[in-house]
């Protein structure tokens, strides 16, 4: 069996970059979003205003699951390259 440490990998190209690099903004941008709804849904929770802060919760939980998405597809992006 070959030692795969041993072995040079090719370096990424501008375009595997930059696909790289909107990928990572992609999820972050996810957990931005995520991050925002769940401080909307502070605030409604503090006005009593459950209903919004529910609506608020489920927007915030479905960003958190399409960061998580992306990630693992970031994840195996650098596991298959490295």
């Amino acid at each position: 069996m070959k030692n795969l440490e041993n072995q040079k990998k090719a370096p990424l190209t501008a375009a595997e970059i930059q696909k790289e690099v909107e990928s990572h903004k992609k999820t972050a941008g996810h957990l931005e979003s995520a991050a925002k709804h769940h401080i909307e849904a502070a605030k409604h929770q503090e006005e009593g205003n459950h209903e919004k802060a529910a609506k608020s919760i489920i927007t915030a939980h479905g960003h958190t699951n399409l960061a998580v998405e992306k990630q693992k597809e970031n994840l195996k992006s650098h596991a298959l390259k490295d």
